[in-house]
C-alpha cells in the first residue's frame, strides 16, 4: 500500500517556494467558455484576418500548469497559444527571492532574444485574457527527432544543442544583468531543498521507507556535502531545464523553450538536464566527448578530470531531484505520465557515485531502497 501523500512545503517560513496542489483544472485566467473565442480574435489580429477563419486545437502539455494550443486557419498562418494559470509569476520549481516584477517568461525571452539565442517569437501578449501568442515551432522537439535518425543524426543534433549551451553561457557571462534571473541562484538552500525534495517524494512516498538513526544522518550528511560542494562551484546563466523537450528542431535551427525558470548556476547543470536526460539515454563515449566539446567550445582551462567530477556532482543532486519531482507530479498533480522516467534518473545516480568513490556509503544506502540503482 503506497503512503500517505506527504505535505506539500509551506513558503511562508522563509524558505525555497513550490507550487501548491492545483486548483480546479481551468487552464488559465480566462474562463473555458471564452478560451477558443479569445484564441481566434488574438491570432486574427496578429494575422489581420477575420477570428472565424481560426481554429485551435490543444497540444500535449507536461507538467507545466501553463497550458498549449495551436491556433490555425486552413492554408494560413498557424500560431501557438500559451494559456497562462491563474497565478502566472509563481514558479514550477521552487526557487526564493522577491516575487517577479514582470511575467519571468517575459522577462528571460527578451534577455535571451538580446543576447542571440534562439527562441520563439512573441507575436502578441495580453495579460488581461492570461495569453501570449508565440511563433508556432512545430512538432519536431530533439527528443522526437531522435526516432527520425539515426546515430549520425543524434550526435549531430546533440553537438549543436552542446555548442548553443556553450554559446549562450558565454555572451550571458559577458552581460551578466538585465534578467530576473540574475538575482535568483541555485545556492546550498535550494540545493537542499531540493535534495529534501527527493527524501519525501522520491525516497519516502515512492518506497515506504522513512529513514531514521544512522541511515537519516547518513543521507543528511551527503546532502550537505554534495549541495556544498555544487553551491561552491563558479555561478552564471542556467536555463534550468536544457533537455531534449526543450529543444525545438527547426528549420532555422535549435530553438529554446520552457526558459522561465533561468537562474544562476554552475556550468555543469544545464549539461547534466541535457546529457543525463531523463528522457533520452545516450552512449557514455558520446557524453564524454560532447563534455569536452563544450570545454573546448567555452576555451575553460579547467581539467576535464576535475568539470567532470563535478558533472558527476550535480548528476547526483538533479536526477535524485527528478526522481523525487516526478512522483510528486503524480501524487500533487495527479499525472503519472513522468512515473516511467524515474528508474533511468536513478541509474544516472548509481553511475555517478560509482565515479565518486568516497560516496559508496550513500550508493549502498540508496540501493538497499531502489532497485534500479542495482
Amino acid at each position: 500500500m503506497r503512503p500517505n501523500r506527504p505535505a506539500t512545503p509551506d513558503p511562508s517560513d522563509g524558505g525555497p517556494r513550490v507550487a501548491a496542489p492545483p486548483r480546479a483544472p481551468v487552464p488559465g485566467a480566462i474562463a473555458p467558455e471564452e478560451l477558443t473565442a479569445t484564441l481566434a480574435r488574438l491570432a486574427g489580429e496578429v494575422a489581420g484576418l477575420p477570428p472565424a477563419a481560426f481554429s485551435s486545437t490543444r497540444l500535449k502539455g507536461d507538467a507545466s500548469s501553463r497550458s498549449y494550443y495551436r491556433v490555425a486557419r486552413p492554408g494560413g498562418p498557424s500560431y501557438v497559444a500559451m494559456v497562462l494559470p491563474a497565478d502566472p509569476g509563481r514558479s514550477e520549481e521552487a526557487s526564493h527571492g522577491a516575487p517577479a516584477a514582470e511575467l519571468p517568461f517575459l522577462d528571460v525571452h527578451r534577455y535571451l532574444a538580446s543576447q542571440r539565442v534562439p527562441v520563439p517569437a512573441i507575436h502578441r501578449v495580453d495579460l488581461d485574457a492570461g495569453v501570449l501568442i508565440l511563433e508556432d515551432l512545430g512538432d519536431v522537439t530533439l527528443e522526437a527527432a531522435l526516432g527520425h535518425g539515426g546515430d549520425a543524426t543524434r550526435d549531430r543534433l546533440y553537438g549543436e544543442a552542446v555548442d548553443l549551451l556553450a554559446d549562450l553561457r558565454l555572451r550571458a557571462e559577458a552581460h551578466a544583468e538585465g534578467s530576473i534571473a540574475f538575482g535568483r541562484a541555485f545556492d546550498e538552500r535550494l540545493l537542499r531543498w531540493e535534495w529534501d525534495h527527493y527524501l519525501e517524494y522520491g525516497l519516502v512516498a515512492r518506497t515506504g521507507h522513512r529513514p531514521a538513526g544512522a541511515e537519516a544522518k547518513l543521507l543528511g550528511d551527503a546532502g550537505d556535502r554534495i549541495c556544498r560542494a555544487i553551491a561552491a562551484l563558479p555561478r552564471g546563466f542556467t536555463h534550468r531545464d536544457y533537455q531534449s523537450r526543450n529543444l525545438m528542431v527547426t528549420p532555422r535551427g535549435l530553438v529554446v523553450l520552457d526558459f522561465q525558470d533561468a537562474l544562476l548556476g554552475p556550468r555543469q547543470y544545464d549539461l547534466v538536464a541535457l546529457l543525463r536526460d531523463s528522457y533520452v539515454e545516450l552512449p557514455e563515449p558520446l557524453v564524454d566527448s560532447l563534455l569536452r566539446r563544450y570545454l573546448d567550445r567555452v576555451g575553460s582551462a579547467e581539467s576535464f578530470e576535475s568539470f567532470r567530477r563535478a558533472f558527476d556532482l550535480v548528476t547526483v543532486q538533479r536526477k535524485l531531484k527528478d526522481g523525487g519531482r516526478f512522483e510528486f507530479i503524480d501524487r500533487v498533480k495527479g499525472n503519472p505520465s513522468f512515473l516511467p522516467h524515474v528508474p533511468l534518473s536513478f541509474r544516472y545516480v548509481a553511475r555517478a557515485l560509482q565515479r565518486l568513490p568516497e560516496e559508496r556509503p550513500l550508493l549502498e544506502a540508496l540501493r538497499s531502497h531502489h532497485p534500479e540503482m542495482a
